[in-house]
């Protein structure tokens, strides 16, 4: 048997739906921004002070319909050295503590 819920509490419940998936879109906005500022930062860090002569971002940061909460940031960088890559993998992911940022080589 299946039991009728009165409109009004229907639409308080819809209300409550879409202001829920309203704060959703604007905390996955947020961290996505969040993202390409990081992406930014590491591939700033990654010229600067370890010599990659180009960096390029990858995967789910450049589809915006793809970026998820659980995403993280693929990076990858050309000219680093044999003797600097290692150290340079460990700066970038040093970058943040709540968005992973994985380079590749």
């Amino acid at each position: 048997m299946a039991t009728q819920i009165p409109a009004e509490q229907m639409e308080q419940y819809k209300r409550t739906a879409r202001a829920r998936r309203q704060c959703e879109l604007s905390a996955q906005k947020a961290r996505r921004e969040r993202a390409w500022q990081l992406a930014r930062e590491a591939a700033r860090l990654l010229r600067e002070v370890y010599g990659a002569q180009r960096v390029v971002v990858f995967g789910s940061l450049i589809a915006p319909d793809r970026f998820t909460p659980w995403s993280d940031v693929d990076m990858a960088a050309w000219g680093l050295t044999l003797a600097n890559w290692l150290r340079a993998m460990a700066a970038v992911r040093s970058l943040s503590d709540d968005i992973e940022l994985n380079l590749w080589t």
